[in-house]
């Protein structure tokens, strides 16, 4: 019988509060290997064994003065040695002062977590708040789950097997990877052998007592497996007029269904792909208001979404639109998609963008095989020890750097501009500028690439654009966070678009289509009752909190359109 896995180690360091923190962490013990170490070279020494034991260590937590080292020292050296486990420094009240100005610069570059107040007594919430927050953050982004409510069967990592997994990461669903030999591999086979069925890869074996019915499929796409698990209705049954449509479930669309079905408009949303949108795809979110320690790009579509549906919003999930037929004359606009028709009598376009494609062929093909577009959430875990690329110069390439940098022997970002400083936030700057592994390699672009001899991705041909000399180099994974691609095709002529694609609005819509001479709102397009809020909107401002300002800003102006129908 095989023995069970370790228990994630929770390292506690202190010289003069050892006993304060041991006390405090007792709650975690059942689920933790909760360990104490009186000074900095004690914990390095068990950080290098539970290293060479191959045991997962979730967090370390330190006195903010430590009796053989200066706190920082020891931070860097415990982050060399395990860079996926979060770091928070505990800071007794009688020094906090003093010591929180010596430690928020490395705090600002990323060198810890969090700091915290060391607890007074029992029952301090707020500080178990923050670390059990951290935490979910470990066991969500590193360590395999211990659940697998889904399991996928796939003896390699094919560009299907990780678009399944990068679903249901960014939807939440505990699940676990296994090779077709393994038990549970085996088990799911013996499965489908009972279906006279011949195996295709990856198989999905969804364990859980709803899905008895159908417990293995072998999808052909996410969307097959997404219709699966949300339900395949066979037209969306909305059957009257409602308020609003809001085409898109990212950061201004969530935005959007929130407020607009708080304040009492009957509110449907439609999404094609995973709720959260791009933004859903960043592994830490840091400069988002009310998250002092970050919040990541699915927990933060998941919790919108659930604060929506309580307000009453209804999601239809896996149903990309098709068209849009705008109503004339007050007449409900008609959203059509292939599993039903929506009637609404305004619309929000919150479709936002795509990753621009890079155009280098055989990089292309190598799509999932080490090339991704997106995902390096899901992707990851798989750089350990590994030479990484990211190309893009804003903050969601950012983000996946410094995730990655805490896998990947060595991540380098490539950009084409001179530096980050334009299209990059200066927290993200300091944060990569400070991380040893990560590099920035600026004014260079990809001209080429490959595969080694296992197919997976191998090498990269890079180009200086200022001198256009060129250089091949080795790399095991490439991710690619680049430009917007508008997601409007189905507007059709009537809702004007830019040059680019992106939708027009306000004073930027053409004076010809303005009514009795006066422009749009803000955020109003050229058809009156439909607009556009987020990355769409041609001119906005590429961020979370911007896009989900003009979801809720759009609301005001959708009330003000219906009141002028009533009239």
């Amino acid at each position: 019988m095989k023995a069970p896995a370790p228990q994630p180690l929770i390292l506690l360091v202190s010289g003069e509060h050892i006993d304060v923190l041991t006390e405090q962490f007792g709650r975690y013990a059942r689920e933790y290997d909760v360990c104490p170490a009186t000074t900095a070279a004690e914990a390095t020494a068990t950080l290098t064994s539970a290293v060479a034991e191959g045991r997962p260590v979730a967090m370390v937590v330190t006195d903010s003065r430590l009796p053989d080292e200066k706190v920082l020292v020891a931070i860097h050296e415990w982050r060399a040695l395990v860079p996926t486990s979060r770091r928070v420094v505990a800071i007794p009240i009688t020094s906090f002062a003093e010591d929180t100005n010596a430690l928020r610069p490395s705090l600002q570059r990323g060198k810890f977590d969090t700091y915290l107040v060391l607890p007074q007594g029992q029952r301090d919430e707020e500080f178990h708040y923050a670390i059990t927050e951290l935490l979910s953050d470990w066991g969500a982004t590193v360590a395999t789950s211990e659940i697998d409510t889904i399991r996928i069967i796939t003896p390699q990592a094919t560009p299907l097997a990780l678009a399944v997994r990068d679903f249901l990461d960014r939807t939440g669903f505990p699940h676990r990877t296994f090779p077709p030999d393994s038990p549970q591999g085996r088990e799911a086979l013996a499965l489908l052998e009972q279906r006279g069925e011949t195996p295709s890869f990856p198989l999905v074996h969804l364990t859980s007592a709803p899905f008895a019915a159908h417990p293995i499929v072998a999808p052909r796409s996410v969307r097959e497996l997404s219709a699966l698990i949300y339900g395949r209705p066979s037209d969306i049954e909305v059957d009257a007029v409602v308020d609003l449509v809001v085409v898109g479930a990212g950061p201004a669309g969530l935005a959007a269904a929130v407020y607009g079905a708080s304040e009492g408009l009957s509110t449907v949303v439609l999404e094609s792909d995973v709720i959260g949108g791009q933004a859903g795809t960043s592994s830490m979110i840091r400069n988002y208001l009310g998250f002092p320690r970050g919040i990541s790009g699915m927990r933060l579509g998941q919790r919108a979404r659930t604060q929506a549906i309580r307000f009453g919003a209804r999601f239809f999930t896996g149903w990309p639109v098709e068209s849009l037929r705008p109503g004339a004359d007050g007449a409900p606009h008609v959203v059509v998609t292939s599993g039903g028709e929506v009637r609404a009598r305004a619309v929000i376009v919150a479709s936002g963008v795509a990753y621009r494609r890079l155009g280098v062929a055989p990089l292309e093909e190598l799509v999932g095989a080490g090339v991704n577009y997106g995902a390096a959430m899901t992707a990851a875990r798989e750089m350990e020890d590994r030479d990484v690329y990211v190309v893009g110069g804003g903050n969601s390439a950012g983000q996946a750097a410094v995730h990655l940098a805490r896998f990947a022997r060595s991540v380098t970002i490539l950009v084409r501009r001179e530096d980050l400083a334009a299209t990059m936030s200066a927290y993200l700057i300091d944060e990569i500028e400070w991380n040893p592994r990560i590099a920035v390699r600026a004014c260079t672009e990809i001209v080429d690439g490959g595969a080694d001899e296992s197919g997976q991705l191998g090498w990269l041909r890079l180009r200086d654009v200022r001198t256009n000399d060129e250089e091949r180099v080795n790399a095991s994974g490439l991710f690619l966070l680049i430009g917007a691609a508008p997601h409007c095709e189905w507007l059709g002529d009537a809702v004007l678009r830019d040059e680019h694609g992106f939708v027009l609005t306000g004073r930027d819509v053409p004076m010809e289509r303005w009514l009795d001479e006066l422009p749009p709102e803000n955020l109003a397009t050229s058809v009156p009752g439909i607009f556009a809020a987020g990355d769409i909107r041609s001119g906005s401002m590429k961020r979370v909190a911007a896009a989900s300002g003009e979801g809720a800003s759009a609301i005001s102006l959708v009330h003000g359109y219906l009141e002028g129908l009533r009239i």
